[in-house]
């Protein structure tokens, strides 16, 4: 990346109801993954081997009260770092 001179990274967090419809823009509404219009609209989707499987899996941990055992921790936050990042040129 030297042609862009020297660059800044920064953190893009993603808020809780984010609604560009990117992979992790439903990361406290996790019923919406199980939706195929709102996975069709994610790029991801097209390349995940083996997304059906992990669906159903989704479903059931969802029915069971499983996922929010794990998970409910993040329906207290208002963003999370998800690993996107913006890098900024400073040239």
């Amino acid at each position: 990346m030297r042609w862009l001179g020297p660059v800044t990274t920064l953190p893009v967090p993603i808020p809780h109801d984010c609604s560009d419809g990117f992979l992790y823009a439903y990361w406290r509404r996790p019923h919406a993954y199980l939706d195929p219009r709102i996975r069709k609209g994610m790029s991801s989707f097209w390349k995940i081997a083996g997304a059906e499987a992990a669906l159903e899996r989704l479903a059931a941990d969802l029915d069971s009260g499983a996922w929010e055992a794990r998970y409910g921790n993040l329906m207290e936050l208002d963003a999370i770092d998800a690993g996107y990042r913006l890098v900024v040129s400073q040239g």
